[in-house]
């Protein structure tokens, strides 16, 4: 069956290594059978991200994932969503981490002209509810954070001042540590909006954790400054005051306190800054566009303070 995208076999394959080409190597065996059970006729050429493959399908769209911890709730958010914000939930197969969701259109938020924070901002307030039971609290990650911040100071060679790192350490400690009981959607950026039928826009790919909904806000707006960075080759001061104001209508429309979310970024960005240091960006893994992209984030860093 010659549904899998070559340049995403590559990618799993340079990614995951054997476990990767052995379940590729299921993966058309795993989307027949799907298919099968699930009475779908494919309907449309085959996307991909990251992390797995999307077939269009007769009024939905099946997704089958590579089997990774991080994908463990995403159909548990969905489910509780109910399609209030994001597509809708139609069967689950958790065994082969494979879901049949409501179709959306492959156009992302990111590409569109209208207000993205409002749209975002207001989205976001909607996907935003008390926390079923039985998902991960983003809060178990807290330790990890703050020995990964100290050993990558510690070990990087980088320019960010220690009162920097000391500040992304402070906000693991006074907000990372003690979260509210909400869902968030845990990797929330304007490719993970889609254009959609029933709604203008819905949240796809969801991780699904308990948290601040201020984190959600700040991956967002990470996100944001580089899309801006790219697309208006923005001056720094240009791209810090866009921000800021970018910010403050993001806290307004999705009810969020602006001075968490300064300080989620604050920690995101001198999480990310190393992160770059050490792994690359799928968008830059190496060259002198990554160290542009660095440079952008330690300046973020520095001025988040």
């Amino acid at each position: 069956m010659g549904l899998i995208p070559e340049a995403f076999a590559r990618s799993t394959v340079a990614r995951e290594g054997a476990a990767g080409a052995a379940w590729l190597a299921e993966l058309p065996g795993i989307i027949e059978d799907l298919l099968a059970r699930w009475h779908c006729t494919v309907d449309g050429q085959v996307a991909y991200g990251q992390v797995g493959v999307v077939v269009p399908v007769r009024d939905a769209a099946l997704k089958v994932s590579f089997p990774h911890p991080g994908n463990d709730h995403e159909p548990d958010a969905f489910e509780a969503w109910r399609g209030r914000g994001a597509v809708k939930l139609y069967e689950r197969d958790d065994a082969h981490y494979a879901m049949l969701l409501e179709r959306a259109h492959p156009s992302t938020l990111l590409e569109s002209d209208q207000d993205v924070v409002t749209i975002a901002g207001v989205l976001h307030r909607r996907l935003t509810m008390p926390a079923p039971d039985g998902l991960p609290r983003l809060s178990e990650q807290a330790d990890g954070w703050a020995e990964k911040l100290r050993k990558d100071a510690a070990e990087l060679d980088h320019p960010l001042p220690a009162a920097v790192v000391d500040a992304a350490l402070a906000v693991v400690d006074d907000l990372g540590r003690d979260q509210p009981e909400i869902l968030i959607h845990g990797d929330f950026h304007p490719r993970n909006i889609l254009s959609a039928d029933r709604e203008p826009w819905l949240a796809v790919d969801p991780k699904g954790y308990v948290g601040d909904p201020a984190y959600d806000a700040a991956i967002f707006l990470r996100t944001r400054a580089y899309h801006l960075f790219a697309a208006g080759g923005l001056l720094t001061d240009d791209l810090l005051r866009q921000l800021r104001a970018e910010l403050e209508q993001f806290a307004e429309v999705s009810g969020i306190d602006p001075e968490h979310i300064n300080r989620w970024l604050q920690l995101i960005a001198v999480q990310s800054s190393f992160w770059g240091r050490r792994n690359g960006f799928g968008r830059a893994r190496s060259g002198p566009r990554l160290e542009q992209i660095i440079s952008l984030i330690d300046e973020l860093a520095v001025q988040w303070m």
